[in-house]
């Protein structure tokens, strides 16, 4: 087994995992082991599954000035998405301008390249977000 392989066989590295509390119903990203609304699941418990990518813009912002390893991509966008599941979580928005983003507007997760290691040069992949133009 390669070691790229390896990674891509861990689901929670290249999918939206979320976990669910089985008594109240709860939906939790990241994932939790315990539930912090009931708080009566134990570790076990606790229903890992993979979410929908699906969601609502709650708000958004435009980035000016990047962290270092990100300076190429500005300006970039960032939402607070709220999933259709019930958690909210931050987001990069892709493939898009400020003009088209707006509080309210559908969005769906998919699979990017997220940075590259300067000296390694080793590519590291994970979620953002697009506009969805199917509504």
């Amino acid at each position: 087994m390669t070691i790229p392989r390896f990674w891509r066989e861990i689901p929670i590295r290249y999918n939206l995992m979320g976990s669910k509390c089985p008594l109240c119903g709860t939906v939790f990203f990241p994932p939790k082991e315990i539930c912090k609304i009931c708080r009566r699941v134990s570790i076990d418990q606790m229903i890992h599954e993979k979410l929908s990518g699906r969601g609502t813009i709650l708000t958004h912002t435009t980035v000016h000035e990047a962290p270092t390893d990100f300076e190429s991509q500005v300006p970039y966008y960032l939402a607070i998405i709220e999933l259709d599941e019930g958690p909210s979580v931050l987001g990069q928005i892709a493939d898009c301008t400020n003009g088209d983003l707006a509080i309210g507007k559908r969005v769906h997760s998919v699979f990017r390249r997220v940075s590259e290691d300067g000296v390694s040069g080793t590519i590291h992949y994970g979620y953002k977000f697009v506009l969805d133009h199917s509504r």
